[in-house]
């Protein structure tokens, strides 16, 4: 079993450290480790630390303990959840995160139980708005460029009619008769000296505790309504396939007093007609004349930003590779560029004159290569 650290190293405080100071440290602690802000992989269980350091040492009677026996006066003594139920964790919290960050991290103390005290209806009311995805393709020239462009996004949105209310305009819900307005329907029976207790969603309202007669004729009673939402975006240089973008706070609204969603750009690299891509390095053919390739010249390539001149040696053979640095693609963030790797092709004359026929003869025979030549 792994030793725990001490509480007071932890938060980085003396033995003698004040309240105030205990909650200065946890504060700038929980805004360093907080695990939907830093993705190390052991920034959640650093907060788990954090927190159970802080909900001990803020307590009188649990700090009194801790600082008589340290670990083991705690152990058996506490749960879990007696650690961390009497502290306001909220108060700390609600100008730092969102309430569903705070859910989420309360999900990782307890397992996913509801914490000591925790009312049902603060799950409910602070939940957060669903994430949303959106395919974008983009070309080998805007992965070395990087791009600027608007999206439009289909995204959920409040009913501009009724205001999210489901209600037409001039029209109140009543309240259900069947659950008085609570959403839930409870039934209870005895056994002997028990007494059990049910409670399920009332079939009249579905939980809601209102019934509408007159919907919203807009959103047709859904209290939502679809629409395309313009959004500029801006691709780094350098991203590859399925590369992902995260827009906070542009995905779904919540309906609630939570936070929405997240928008995730999932890039996807359009396939180039001259360009192969190799990682970094980009790959193109390039055919020349069988004159060029036994003379040596100057040849014309494509490359990603126009085009460019590159010197073919003579003797050159098909499949040789010529690299030109940096004309490749860049690193993601910044870094030195991949190159660009042409490979010739040596591509043999069709048609040819009776004058070219002589010429090729000549040159045949002078390499003793005449009597191998089809007679035409």
């Amino acid at each position: 079993m792994a030793v725990k650290k001490d509480y007071y190293e932890i938060l980085g405080v003396p033995r003698n450290a004040t309240k105030e100071e205990i909650k200065a440290a946890y504060r700038r602690l929980a805004m360093q480790y907080h695990p939907d802000r830093n993705k190390s992989p052991d920034a959640a269980e650093k907060f788990k630390e954090i927190s159970e350091a802080y909900a001990v040492l803020s307590d009188d009677e649990k700090r009194r303990i801790y600082d008589m026996y340290g670990h083991a006066g705690l152990e058996g003594r506490y749960t879990p959840e007696d650690i961390f139920g009497g502290v306001d964790f909220e108060d700390i919290f609600k100008d730092l995160f969102s309430f569903s960050e705070f859910n989420r991290i309360f999900d990782m103390f307890f397992g996913g139980r509801r914490r000591p005290g925790a009312r049902e209806e603060y799950y409910e009311v602070y939940e957060r708005g669903e994430d949303l995805t959106y395919d974008l393709e983009i070309s080998l020239e805007d992965v070395v460029s990087g791009l600027n462009t608007v999206i439009e996004v289909p995204r959920t949105e409040v009913c501009d009619l009724c205001h999210g209310s489901r209600a037409k305009p001039g029209t109140t819900p009543k309240t259900c008769p069947k659950c008085r307005g609570t959403g839930k329907i409870q039934v209870s029976r005895s056994s002997g000296f028990t007494k059990f207790i049910q409670i399920f969603t009332c079939d009249l309202c579905h939980g809601e505790g209102r019934i509408i007669d007159s919907p919203c004729p807009r959103c047709r009673g859904t209290g939502k309504i679809q629409r395309l939402r313009k959004i500029r975006i801006k691709i780094p240089p350098g991203v590859d396939e399925g590369y992902h973008l995260r827009l906070a706070g542009e995905g779904e609204p919540s309906f609630g007093r939570g936070p929405p969603g997240d928008l995730y750009i999932i890039i996807h690299i359009k396939p180039h007609k001259i360009f192969r891509r190799e990682g970094k390095n980009i790959v193109c053919e390039v055919p020349i004349s069988f004159t060029w390739a036994a003379l040596g010249a100057e040849v014309e390539v494509p490359t990603l930003e126009g085009k460019t001149t590159i010197r073919i040696p003579p003797g050159t053979q098909t499949g040789d590779v010529f690299r030109l640095k940096g004309k490749g693609l860049p690193e993601l963030g910044g870094g030195r560029r991949g190159d660009l790797i042409v490979r010739v092709r040596v591509e043999t004359p069709r048609n040819l004159t009776e004058k070219q026929k002589k010429l090729l003869l000549e040159f045949a025979r002078e390499r003793g290569e005449e009597k191998n030549i089809l007679k035409s």
